[in-house]
């Protein structure tokens, strides 16, 4: 069959590991905002951002003459042309930087100062499941937008391209999906682990500000930085676990 061919499932193999990298950061904010939640809506949570993840790719593969004018130009400022896309770039972009900064200054400075006011009381989630909902469905928008034109470009002269994106997403999804809870879990753990997620989403805030001011950033550079930092700190959590055993 034309759908089984190895082609067409190495195809779908290599397009289902870039989506799941590239899923990292939206995979990350959902888990930090999550956290804020009471524990009894979390789950919920993730299965909404990662479930609204996948329906607003599809309705945008869909649609995809519609999406693809969004990449027309606009207007111009000072030689650089900008279009929609580029502007929804730049205020995903701007909103992942001002959301990470506000959580690492909640989780360093404001939390003690709270932890010292609380005198042992222990301070409850504050966020509502509504903000959470909103602050999920802006930022899956941007990152699908951004996930949908990298696709088509990777897979642009492949046949059944389109087939090959969308079996791509749902699978990548699905894997997203069982992980995100333990992603979450391993951040409310280790506080350090958690600071570091947030400055890959701020530098991700950067990088989307950047695409969308024509400035091209190589993402890889950004994810290794990512796994080497991880690996570091992880050695230091199992060096710190030692010396107290």
């Amino acid at each position: 069959m034309e759908f089984l061919n190895y082609d067409f499932l190495l195809n779908v193999f290599t397009l289902t590991f870039l989506e799941i990298i590239l899923g990292i950061d939206n995979l990350i904010f959902i888990a930090i905002v999550v956290q804020k939640l009471p524990a009894n809506v979390r789950k919920e949570a993730r299965i909404f951002g990662l479930s609204l993840a996948l329906i607003i790719r599809i309705i945008m593969l869909m649609t995809l003459s519609f999406v693809m004018s969004l990449t027309s130009k606009l207007f111009t400022l000072y030689g650089t042309d900008f279009s929609w896309k580029d502007l929804l770039l730049i205020a995903g972009g701007l909103f992942l930087i001002g959301k990470s900064s506000c959580e690492i200054y909640q989780d360093t400075f404001k939390k003690m100062s709270e932890e010292e006011d609380s005198k042992g009381t222990k301070i409850k989630p504050k966020n509502s499941l509504v903000a959470a909902i909103f602050q999920i469905s802006l930022i899956d928008f941007v990152f699908s937008f951004d996930s949908i034109i990298t696709a088509i470009g990777i897979t642009n002269n492949i046949p059944n391209n389109i087939a090959i994106i969308i079996i791509a997403i749902v699978i990548s999804m699905v894997v997203m999906l069982l992980a995100s809870e333990h992603i979450s879990n391993f951040l409310a753990k280790y506080a350090s682990l958690k600071i570091i997620a947030l400055a890959f989403i701020f530098m991700i805030g950067v990088i989307l500000c950047a695409d969308g001011l024509s400035i091209h950033i190589e993402k890889g550079y950004l994810y290794f930085a990512l796994f080497f930092t991880l690996a570091v700190e992880s050695l230091n959590i199992i060096s710190r676990k030692k010396h107290h055993h």
